[in-house]
């Protein structure tokens, strides 16, 4: 049991899962941010003028939106130098 502990703490060993790992956490994170934040200004807004979720639904659609617009522009950047590296190792060549 221990020798497995110490094999999953090697991070040369494990790097590729553990960044996997970390990207997809920031992902959810991110999109959890935008649809928590906007639910809070909605909330805000119906307290202030004394509608009845009128705004928070509004504003937790907007963060949805939001979110997963930010999700996709991070996706989009993390899949661009991959991209430009399988180019690079191509040389051209079909």
């Amino acid at each position: 049991m221990l020798n497995r502990k110490k094999s999953f703490l090697k991070y040369s060993k494990n790097r590729d899962w553990t960044e996997n790992l970390s990207i997809i956490m920031q992902l959810g994170l991110t999109m959890a941010g935008c649809i928590i934040f906007c639910f809070f200004i909605g909330l805000q807004l119906d307290n202030w003028l004394n509608t009845k979720g009128v705004f928070i639904t509004i504003f937790t659609l907007l963060g949805v939106i939001g979110g997963g617009n930010t999700v996709y522009r991070q996706i989009v950047e993390i899949t661009k130098p991959r991209e430009k590296d399988k180019k690079k190792a191509d040389n051209g060549v079909s």
